[in-house]
């Protein structure tokens, strides 16, 4: 017997031993959270088997787990000691003792690999005795004949003892260690699982806290995702090499990649529940990049995307790909009667829309939504409850909208590189198709509502830019509708505002050079006259020169001494007047909310950037703008014209060579 690694745990809360059994689920239903080259684990059935010789399976359902544990049991060694499996999966068994264990059935998903095709899955039996605190882990394989056999040596089990008191151990062991075969995937080495493994498993036995959110890919097969998805990322990875937006590809590409591998293995089984033999077809809005809309038409799902502002990539998708540039207003006229599921990923302001639009769109209309931005029906969202988080609060809004417009709405985690990644689906209602109208009034009521508390508490509304969290400055708008047929209308909301078809730079960039320059000069002489005292040596050729650096002051301090207006400017613009300041790296340095003078001798090369780089950038840009110290600051520069990358006076100054460059290419 081979003792990979103990752990002691001490359990203060009384977790134990329930929290050992919490953290074994997690590592048998979620075993890509601790070891990264799989992709998670698929339980193909679980249920209680017999101990000992004779019995069945405890219910009808394991009956055929009941089948896979006699055909495997007999292949365990009996007896203890060196070569021999541990307790209790010898024949022991007395008075007292409990004759039966809990079997789980998994199948191991490995990540797909760079260059090749994935590794086969790996089929196990864990086997769970409660009473003692053990979990034995069974690697099977499959004969010529199709039966299991237990691969006997990459057997390993856990172990939970209680030593006294609040004090327990954690242990793994394996029967037969110097057999052990490690593929690098599903069975990594020994040493992995008696430091990393057991340490995860230690912490999560007296940390386990129930989670607010549903477990990754609760709604659909782990398995069948984890193929589609190697395949569509397989035959979609080429994008990322000719993404012509400014956003990261790899973040999109693989992203939407995964929420199309949702879609299509979701409406797949929607197919198979309904008898439907022709694929769904779907409406995104606010597709974006279009890039979701391109793999659903690729794969046979007819169906369009519409967003408020076209995209470069558009043009390379090719006519089989559907897009539309048009602006969506929530009102009788963007109705889709015809369509089988409405798509919201990251949708904005029309994240509580889409569930209302599904609904009176027909009565077989479905959606899927991915809330990101917090938009309510008016504006941007408005917390009310601090006991939740922001983002769980929100998430309660949307499912509640569904819930109002007569859904049975089911909540699934994607399994996608973003912070935001819960989904809704309404695929099902909870009403007969009589009583449409009155779920209809029953939507107007609750959207009137929404919108009388919202104004109740602020009476400003917020304004929209596409993508962005942030919170942005209230707009006057008390307009309510004065009946419910008002909103029935054409439009569903007056003055709802759909996000611009022109995204604002509002980064202090489009700022007016002379307000900035003003800024720049009035923020410096204040920090250069809080302590006009503090100075810095400066040595220039053997001369000791006395160089001001200035107080430094929190934004805070800087922003009270700015006038009325110069800040009313700054709030419109994102980040404010700290954008600002570093947006004027020359001058400033904003650290940890304070902002300083910058002294450029103490400037030193971003170690980010490569040496050939920096001198390639430094050799473009140097004495391409005045030096704002050489005109400004009291003392000058603190640098020499030689050494100071901007230019002294007009007649050091030299023309940009990106300019030329740029003028060149035209």
């Amino acid at each position: 017997m081979g003792l990979l690694g103990a752990a002691a745990v001490r359990d203060g809360g009384a977790a134990l031993p329930h929290g050992f059994w919490a953290a074994v689920r997690v590592w048998l239903e979620k075993p890509q959270v601790a070891n990264r080259r799989l992709c998670g684990a698929a339980i193909e059935a679980e249920g209680t088997v017999p101990l000992g010789e004779g019995g069945e399976a405890a219910s009808a359902g394991a009956a055929e787990l009941g089948r896979l544990w006699r055909e495997v049991r007999g292949q365990l060694p009996a007896g203890h000691g060196h070569g021999h499996l541990p307790p209790p999966l010898t024949a022991w068994g007395g008075p007292g003792r409990r004759s039966e264990l809990r079997a789980v059935l998994r199948t191991l998903l490995p990540r797909g690999r760079p260059g090749g095709p994935p590794a086969p899955p790996t089929k196990e039996l864990a086997v769970q005795d409660v009473y003692n605190g053990t979990v034995t882990f069974l690697p099977l394989e499959e004969n010529s004949e199709g039966k299991y056999q237990i691969k006997k040596c990459n057997i390993y089990q856990i172990q939970l003892t209680h030593v006294k008191d609040d004090e327990w151990s954690l242990s793994i062991v394996a029967p037969f260690p110097e057999d052990w075969f490690s593929d690098g995937i599903a069975y990594p080495k020994l040493a992995w699982l008696g430091n990393e493994l057991l340490s995860k498993l230690a912490k999560w036995s007296v940390e386990q806290k129930p989670s607010e959110f549903k477990s990754t890919l609760s709604l659909i097969s782990v398995a069948k995702y984890s193929k589609v998805y190697q395949n569509l990322k397989e035959k979609y990875k080429d994008m990322v090499k000719v993404w012509p937006e400014v956003t990261d590809p790899e973040k999109f590409v693989y992203e939407d990649v995964a929420i199309a591998t949702y879609l299509l293995i979701l409406w797949e089984e929607e197919r198979k529940e309904k008898g439907l033999t022709k694929k769904q077809s779907f409406v995104d809005l606010g597709c974006g990049n279009g890039l979701l809309v391109h793999i659903l038409n690729n794969e046979g799902h007819s169906g369009r995307g519409i967003d408020v502002r076209r995209r470069k990539i558009w043009d390379m998708y090719g006519p089989g790909t559907h897009l539309e540039e048009s602006t969506i207003m929530p009102g009788d006229s963007h109705l889709f009667p015809d369509t089988d599921w409405l798509i919201g990923n990251h949708s904005d302001e029309l994240t509580p829309w889409i569930p209302v639009i599904a609904a009176r769109s027909s009565y077989s209309c479905c959606y899927f939504v991915l809330p990101c931005c917090f938009f309510d029906f008016h504006g941007k969202y408005s917390r009310r409850q601090s006991k939740k988080t922001q983002y769980r609060e929100y998430l309660d809004f949307v499912a509640e909208v569904g819930s109002v417009c007569g859904f049975h709405v089911e909540e699934d985690c994607l399994r996608i590189p973003s912070t935001k990644r819960v989904s809704f689906i309404g695929k099902n209602r909870i009403y007969p198709p009589a009583e449409c109208a009155l779920i209809d009034k029953q939507i107007t009521q609750y959207i009137n509502n929404r919108q009388t508390c919202a104004v109740v508490m602020c009476d400003r509304r917020v304004g929209f830019n596409h993508k962005d969290c942030s919170d942005d400055s209230c707009k006057e708008d008390s307009e309510l509708p004065k009946n419910e047929t008002e909103t029935a209308g054409t439009t569903w909301m007056p003055g709802f505002q759909p996000r611009e078809k022109v995204v604002q730079i509002r980064n202090c960039a489009s700022l007016p050079r002379d307000f900035v320059d003003d800024v720049v000069l009035n923020v410096a002489k204040l920090l250069l006259n809080a302590t006009p005292q503090k100075s810095c040596s400066n040595m220039h050729g053997g001369n000791t020169n006395i160089w001001n650096q200035g107080e430094s002051l929190s934004l805070k301090e800087v922003a009270e001494h700015l006038n009325k207006e110069t800040l009313k400017r700054l709030k419109s613009e994102y980040g404010g007047l700290q954008t600002l300041l570093k947006n004027n790296h020359q001058v400033f340095e904003v650290l940890n909310g304070r902002v300083h003078i910058r002294d450029w001798r103490k400037e030193k090369p971003s170690s980010k950037t490569k040496p050939e780089v920096k001198r390639h950038l430094s050799a473009e840009a140097f004495k391409t703008r005045l030096c704002w110290f050489f005109i400004h600051h009291p003392d000058g520069c603190s640098l020499p014209s030689e050494s100071c990358p901007y230019a002294h006076g007009t007649e050091d100054l030299r023309q940009s060579q990106v300019i030329k460059k740029k003028k060149h290419l035209q």
